[in-house]
C-alpha cells in the first residue's frame, strides 16, 4: 500500500473491518493512522489517558463520559481498547444509511451509547442523582441547585414510564422518540 500508516493493517483485517463496520478502505487506514497517532506510547491500545489527550474530548464537558462509555461499549473492563475495538466504536457514530442495516450504528445502538453516559453506575438505570451529575457537568454554575433539582425532578417525571424512580434504557428510548439521534449523533468520515 506504500502508506507507512497500513503497514500493521493486512488486505484481509481491512475487509474484514469494512464488512463490520460498512467504513470503506480509505477510512480504514485514515483511523488506523489516527489510532497510532493517540497511541503515544506505541502500546497497541488505546488507555483513557490517551482519550483525554484529545483536545476536543479535554474541553467538553461530557468528555469524561464520552470516554467512558466507549469503554462501556466495548465491553472492556481492562479499560483498554484494540484498533478493531475504537472503529467498531466509532461505527456507531457515522451516519445512517437507510438503504443498508448496520447493526453498530441504528438509532437503538446510538441512544445506548448516550444512555451509557447518563448511567454513571452502569447498573442499567439513570437515576435522578446520576442526571444531576451530568446536567451540572454541563450547565455548571449557569443554574442555581434549586433550578438542578427542578429539571432534574422534571425529567425523571416525565421519562420514568414505570414510576420506580429511575430511567430504563427502553424509558430513556421512548423518551427520545422525538429526538432526531440519527442526525445528532453522526459524524461525516471523509473517504
Amino acid at each position: 500500500m506504500g502508506n507507512s500508516s497500513s503497514l500493521m493493517l493486512r488486505d484481509e483485517e481491512i475487509d474484514e473491518i469494512s464488512r463490520d463496520t460498512e467504513f470503506n478502505r480509505n477510512q480504514i487506514v485514515r483511523l488506523y493512522s489516527r489510532f497510532l497517532s493517540l497511541d503515544k506510547k506505541g502500546q497497541g491500545y488505546l488507555e483513557r489517558d490517551d482519550f483525554l489527550n484529545v483536545p476536543e474530548l479535554a474541553v467538553n464537558p461530557l468528555g469524561d463520559r464520552i470516554v467512558d462509555a466507549f469503554f462501556t461499549l466495548a465491553g472492556d473492563n481492562e479499560q483498554k481498547l484494540n484498533f478493531r475495538q475504537f472503529v467498531r466504536i466509532l461505527a456507531h457514530f457515522q451516519p445512517i444509511n437507510r438503504g443498508k442495516k448496520n447493526v453498530l450504528n441504528g438509532r437503538r445502538e446510538k441512544l445506548r451509547f448516550a444512555f451509557q453516559m447518563y448511567d454513571l453506575n452502569k447498573n442499567g438505570y439513570i437515576t435522578r442523582e446520576e442526571f444531576k451529575v451530568i446536567l451540572n457537568s454541563m450547565v455548571g454554575a449557569n443554574i442555581t441547585a434549586e433550578q438542578l433539582d427542578k429539571i432534574a425532578d422534571r425529567t425523571i417525571e416525565e421519562a420514568d414510564g414505570d414510576h420506580d424512580g429511575r430511567i430504563s434504557f427502553d424509558e430513556f428510548c421512548r423518551a427520545m422518540e422525538k429526538t432526531d439521534i440519527e442526525e445528532k449523533m453522526s459524524i461525516r468520515f471523509l473517504n
